[in-house]
């Protein structure tokens, strides 16, 4: 695909795909979300580390009401079911980890977008914004889903409905996401946090995501056989054995990945 809405590198295994309408502070498009869905199955396939960012000041600043005509001209359902909920699956399901980079302003679907991810990382003067109740909507690209299981209940009722600004910090406090970072580290702790999941044991990562996300809807009984069943995989691999050779030897293991 020949990209127009966002930037795509994959190198040294690791690839960043950075939304890129700085002077829309990278709101969604119906080609954005198309562009966004094909990059990270793309990225599955040809890298061990994926990480979303945005260029200029905002990391994403949700739907651009301007991309139908208007907020009163969209099929609202048909733009979450046939656009939104493509990508986002794209996101949860790839196969390797995956941070959002958040380096601004993330709002309304913005932000869910953003806590799609794996692992969020922000720059401490970046924020949160469930915007939606402002315009008469509710939650959506998954936010009804990711906040009470991120922040609790009591947090994420009272940020759909105040639809308040949350401080990077805040949602550092909160659990909401992984870490705020001082603006000035952020970009190289990023990267170096992505490098380290780049260069680390592939299969383990997916089984660790397999595991985790599908413990809310197993019984212990059923998580427990999940858990030996990825287990079982993880220790037929090659990253395995030279984990265990690595440790016997006091060095660092060298993970092939896939």
């Amino acid at each position: 695909m020949d990209y127009q809405t966002l930037t795509y590198d994959v190198t040294d295994g690791l690839a960043i795909i950075t939304l890129n309408r700085a002077d829309k502070m990278n709101a969604l498009t119906t080609q954005m979300r198309a562009e966004i869905e094909h990059a990270f199955t793309q990225a599955g396939k040809q890298a061990r580390c994926v990480v979303l960012t945005g260029a200029g000041r905002a990391f994403c600043s949700g739907q651009d009401l301007g991309d139908s005509n208007g907020g009163a001209a969209m099929d609202l359902e048909r733009t979450l079911r046939d656009e939104y909920a493509p990508m986002l699956r794209a996101i949860a399901s790839c196969p390797v980890p995956t941070i959002a980079a958040v380096n601004g302003a993330a709002a309304g679907a913005g932000a869910n977008l953003a806590l799609a991810a794996d692992v969020v990382i922000a720059a401490e003067t970046a924020y949160f914004l469930q915007a939606f109740t402002r315009i008469g909507l509710i939650p959506d690209a998954g936010g009804t889903y990711t906040l009470p299981r991120q922040m609790g209940m009591a947090k994420a009722m009272g940020a759909a409905l105040f639809a308040d600004k949350i401080s990077a910090r805040q949602a550092d406090d909160w659990g909401m996401i992984w870490q705020a970072v001082p603006d000035a580290e952020f970009d190289a702790y990023w990267r170096a946090k992505a490098a380290q999941l780049a260069s680390g044991p592939t299969q383990a990562y997916a089984s660790t995501k397999k595991a985790i996300r599908e413990s809310w809807d197993n019984s212990y009984e059923d998580q427990l056989a999940l858990e030996a069943r990825e287990q079982g995989k993880c220790g037929q691999s090659r990253d395995f054995k030279e984990g265990v050779i690595a440790f016997l030897q006091k060095r660092i293991a060298k993970f092939e990945g896939r």
